[in-house]
């Protein structure tokens, strides 16, 4: 990919972690990247597929960052505790959680289908690792995966909702260590 449609990409997915779709226009997006009107619609039709470009790549990386910690040696309750305490800028919110918000990503089939793809995947690999510690005896047999993965999905989602209405990342810490304070309470049955 050229060094253009890069900076577009790059530029159009913090526009829209800071602003969402509508505030991510055409000519905000060109301001920051420094690319012209001319080239931006060069490399892409407009502004629906450069958001597309931009909200597939975070999807892609988040998923790329989750797996290597998922798929890390370890228990599976200490890799669900590395993906829960990975860093992550708690303040700004998720990158792809905070697209469900945006009215205009969720009726366009197309933004949205990353969005939906993207957490399918998460709640599904992590139900993965809590079944895999489940069939090796780290978690107890009646735990279900599914149910699990999707609580602890809630976790970090709510979690950054309740960070940002704090204003500090200390209501994610809690929501966090309160998910590891049970996920320890059914090991240590």
């Amino acid at each position: 990919m050229s060094s253009t449609s890069e900076r577009l990409i790059e530029t159009t997915r913090e526009l829209l972690w800071e602003r969402g779709y509508v505030g991510t226009s055409p000519k905000a997006i060109q301001q920051r990247s420094g690319v012209g009107q001319g080239s931006m619609y060069h490399h892409f039709d407009g502004k629906p597929a450069l958001a597309l470009a931009a909200i597939t790549r975070t999807a892609e990386e988040m998923r790329g960052e989750t797996e290597a910690l998922l798929s890390a040696p370890g228990t599976a309750v200490e890799r669900v505790t590395a993906y829960l305490r990975r860093e992550r800028d708690v303040l700004r919110g998720c990158p792809v959680g905070r697209l469900t918000q945006d009215p205009d990503v969720m009726a366009d089939p197309a933004l949205r289908r990353p969005v939906e793809e993207t957490f399918a995947w998460l709640r599904g690999r992590l139900a993965e690792v809590l079944a895999e510690g489940r069939d090796r005896g780290e978690l107890p047999a009646p735990l279900d995966p599914a149910a699990t993965a999707a609580a602890v999905v809630a976790v970090v989602q709510g979690g950054y909702v309740l960070a940002r209405a704090d204003g500090s990342a200390e209501g994610f810490t809690r929501a966090v260590d309160g998910a590891l304070g049970l996920l320890a309470a059914h090991t240590a049955r």
